[in-house]
């Protein structure tokens, strides 16, 4: 791990730590596969950092901007409210089915939308979700803002981009929710950042929207790690889709842009045992106070090779390529 020397968190974040680590509630070092725990972006009361995260939220709502994108009635709105279901279904094979929610998702604010099958696994501890079928829907975020990072109150717009972009995923996994349901199938959206339940990012690798990346974020072929993620779950018969190989964990391998970059260093070199899975992992200790005084920090996605505009298909091409040639060199 890298870092700046000289950095030192606000006392406000670390006086407000209880006793047992964030790395120890995600499970880093435990060896057995097991659902995650609740933790940040869940209710106050289910979680063990609750009064940290009311202190960051409270810190982020100081900024006139972050907090009007950050509320309950923002520019745009957050999406419809539920409408009743159908009594009747519209009859449809899983393939028509998917097109036709792809079609919907990416004419109502959608960027990236897949879908794949609900696993316990995507279900946090202490919830329950029923439906056989998780939708993903990714919406991209404006580089020229992320790349500000990181956000400050002289200069939020890496933190309100990511509050806009959270509120455009909402209002198209609500939409996306109430044409299934006008169809006659039960469903129900997971807006961000307040998912709930829903573990997004493994059903999202699953459904094919991207890799897990060094930063701990998925990178995506086509917007890196500029975009945003909410979902819908139903049962609406759908085919599924597969998750992707873009090349970019050979990339992850070498390359040390966000490590450096962290201040904190909170960013690992080498991937870690969590819950079960050798993968990448950040330092929550270390991430959440520096995340917490710059407004949603935002550095490591903004400087990821693959969030600049037309670059991830390039890099995707090349580093599958160089796979295939060294694999032929044997």
């Amino acid at each position: 791990m890298s870092g700046d020397p000289n950095y030192r968190p606000k006392s406000n974040f670390t006086d407000l730590f209880p006793d047992i680590s964030g790395n120890t509630v995600n499970g880093l070092c435990e060896s057995k596969v097991r659902r995650p725990s609740p933790f940040f972006w869940h209710p106050p009361d289910k979680q063990t950092h609750g009064a940290l995260q009311q202190e960051v939220i409270a810190y982020h709502r100081q900024s006139p901007e972050m907090r009007k994108f950050f509320s309950s009635t923002p520019p745009g709105g957050r999406g419809p409210k539920p409408v009743p279901q159908a009594a009747e279904k519209t009859t449809k094979t899983p393939d028509a089915w998917a097109r036709a929610i792809k079609e919907f998702a990416l004419s109502h604010e959608g960027d990236l939308v897949g879908v794949t099958a609900m696993d316990p696994l995507y279900i946090y501890e202490g919830y329950e979700i029923t439906h056989p079928h998780v939708i993903i829907v990714g919406v991209s975020m404006a580089y020229d803002e992320l790349s500000q990072a990181p956000a400050s109150f002289e200069n939020p717009a890496a933190g309100t981009v990511v509050a806009k972009e959270y509120n455009t995923a909402s209002r198209a996994c609500r939409s996306l929710a109430n044409f299934i349901l006008e169809a006659g199938y039960d469903a129900k959206a997971w807006p961000g950042p307040y998912a709930s339940a829903l573990s997004m990012m493994p059903a999202a690798i699953a459904a094919g929207l991207g890799q897990l990346g060094k930063h701990g974020s998925l990178i995506n072929k086509t917007y890196g790690s500029a975009f945003r993620l909410s979902a819908v779950t139903t049962d609406l018969p759908l085919a599924y889709d597969s998750s992707e190989d873009i090349g970019s964990e050979d990339f992850c391998l070498n390359c040390q842009i966000c490590t450096n970059a962290c201040p904190p260093g909170a960013i690992s070199n080498d991937k870690q045992m969590v819950r079960g899975v050798d993968k990448w992992y950040v330092d929550f200790d270390k991430c959440i106070p520096y995340f917490g005084e710059t407004l949603a920090c935002g550095i490591c996605l903004a400087v990821c090779p693959w969030s600049r505009p037309d670059t991830g298909p390039k890099l995707s091409e090349k580093m599958l390529r160089r796979r295939q040639k060294l694999a032929a060199q044997g």
